[in-house]
């Protein structure tokens, strides 16, 4: 509808696809991206007194999309409100016609989830079947369940530095995915009997050390999405393959920025990109020994491919509100 933008709630975005759905979709789009067919994405970030800001944009195909997420990650607690909340425009890549604007929450939540999956996919074991779990919130969930689809997971630690948030995760997950999941009372055990690790937390300091890895682990390393944070000793990142979703990103703010930064790894170190492994042109595991980690900084590669799969399911689906810039509304 020429002129009008699609509005959608948190509530519509997420009837709109489920988990499994953003899967082949962020593939695709780290796929589309090595070979070429994207726009170049963007990242900046804006530090506030209580969080920051994360503006993400890129463009895929007919689309271009920029998210603007806020982090506070003392809203729950003081406001009942998420932590990570914010917005995605949706336009046009051929002439800047705006699209749909969009609450951004289950895409940031889903698409990250997603691309975990993907990296699995390539880069872990494929037996693998224990997880060890560092995080028990949104992330966490959103985690186990894109895994899930990939691997033949059959036992999870969960961990966090709050023993009551661990132990409430556990029973509700291990109901919700009938799978065995329990507190992690301590981390370098877990980790010593696990196959995958995640790493999905707010933590400015690293937790897991490289000493309590074992061969073979495949590590997803989410929290680190700025520059001031970090969740696994330097010394890890820069003994591993380390695959990156984005190479200058990763570089920037994920967890290989602490290792260059720290003199232990170049930026020439970086194994490859996501992508790269999706299409052939670099290997990912060559043997079941080697320790692979996935720098997750998050991009505006998923963000734009989920935003343009909800925007065409709605626009098939008659969901959402048709509003125009003049006031009226369709």
């Amino acid at each position: 509808m020429l002129g009008f933008m699609l509005l959608l709630t948190r509530a519509e975005v997420a009837s709109l696809l489920d988990f499994a759905d953003y899967i082949p979709v962020v593939e695709r789009a780290f796929r589309l991206h090595a070979e070429g067919a994207s726009l170049e994405p963007a990242l900046a970030h804006v530090n506030a007194p209580d969080g920051e800001f994360h503006i993400k944009a890129g463009g895929l195909e007919c689309y271009f999309g920029i998210k603007v997420n806020g982090g506070f990650f003392q809203n729950q607690a003081r406001f009942q409100m998420p932590n990570i909340q914010g917005l995605i425009l949706l336009s046009r890549a051929d002439n800047g016609l705006p699209l749909a604007a969009m609450d951004s929450i289950e895409i940031t939540i889903r698409r990250t989830g997603a691309a975990s999956a993907v990296a699995a996919k390539y880069l872990a074991r494929p037996g693998s079947s224990v997880c060890t779990l560092c995080g028990c919130g949104n992330q966490g969930r959103a985690q186990l369940r894109a895994l899930r689809s990939v691997l033949p997971l059959r036992k999870v630690f969960a961990w966090s530095p709050f023993a009551d948030e661990m132990a409430r995760f556990s029973t509700a997950m291990s109901e919700d995915l009938q799978l065995e999941i329990v507190p992690a009372e301590n981390l370098e055990s877990a980790l010593a009997q696990s196959d995958v690790c995640v790493t999905c937390t707010p933590s400015k300091a690293p937790f897991v050390r490289r000493e309590w890895i074992p061969e073979g682990m495949f590590i997803a390393a989410v929290g680190a999405d700025s520059p001031d944070k970090q969740e696994l000793d330097a010394a890890l990142v820069a003994s591993a393959k380390v695959v990156a979703d984005l190479r200058a990103q990763s570089i920037a703010v994920g967890e290989i920025h602490h290792a260059i930064a720290q003199g232990l790894m170049s930026a020439g170190q970086v194994h490859a990109e996501l992508g790269e492994i999706i299409t052939g042109k670099i290997p990912g595991r060559t043997n079941d020994r080697e320790v692979i980690i996935f720098d997750s900084t998050g991009t505006a590669l998923q963000d734009v491919a989920a935003a343009a799969a909800v925007y065409e399911r709605a626009n098939s689906g008659s969901i959402g509100i048709h509003w125009s810039p003049s006031g009226r509304a369709a």
